[in-house]
């Protein structure tokens, strides 16, 4: 009788024990599973765009990530971006495997220059593709059409400032491209435009102008 007692109480102390044990290794368990939870939240704290949600700049309701008013495209098209949008050049762009080109809607003969040509010219200035292809592409192309001498004469007072600020530009690929352009138009209009010269090349322009492509400007000049 008391070798049975003594063995339900061994049992009995076996139970205990046992659940004691239980209880240690899920205390455990709970108190790793809070510690790497802490540590996770503090990391993603940590970091700068945390501090910056947790402490929100006076700014950020001002200038808020989903509009930038400083950013690229919040700001207005040229006038030759916006000409070109709305169709106001006649062609559209061809992409081809090597080179592009322009596809014109109508013969170029039957183009009216003022104010397309004017308009190209300005596009010279641009710095993105397809403008900067299409306004050098298509000023050389209509320059090229028959009757062009007496299209573009008429047009040298309003194309020289045009040209001019082409030639006077940070940029040396717009500056490239406008002297191109007035090489092209001098073939076309001739001697037409040696009374407008005085007014490109000023002391200031010209300076910058030999300044970026010396023996290339001494050429054309």
């Amino acid at each position: 009788m008391q070798k049975s007692e003594c063995s339900g109480g061994t049992h009995l102390k076996n139970r205990v024990t046992g659940n004691d044990d239980q209880r240690t290794s899920s205390g455990t368990q709970i108190k790793y599973r809070n510690a790497v939870q802490r540590s996770k939240s503090s990391l993603s704290t940590s970091s700068p765009e945390s501090a910056r949600k947790l402490h929100p700049r006076p700014s950020d309701k001002l200038n808020p990530k989903t509009i930038n008013p400083f950013g690229e495209q919040s700001r207005p098209p040229s006038a030759f971006a916006a000409i070109y949008s709305k169709g106001g050049i006649p062609c559209r762009l061809v992409h081809g495997s090597v080179k592009h080109r322009l596809q014109w809607e109508c013969p170029l003969e039957s183009l009216s220059f003022d104010p397309l040509l004017i308009t190209l010219a300005e596009g010279l200035r641009e710095t993105k593709h397809p403008y900067t292809f299409v306004s050098k592409e298509g000023f050389r192309e209509l320059l090229l059409v028959k009757g062009a001498p007496e299209k573009a004469v008429p047009l040298l007072p309003r194309l020289i400032p045009v040209l001019k600020a082409a030639l006077v530009h940070s940029d040396d690929e717009v500056f490239e491209r406008g002297l191109n352009a007035l090489v092209q138009l001098s073939v076309v209009v001739g001697p037409s435009l040696n009374d407008h010269l005085k007014h490109l090349l000023t002391s200031g322009s010209l300076s910058i102008i030999k300044s970026k492509i010396p023996t290339y400007c001494s050429i054309c000049c």
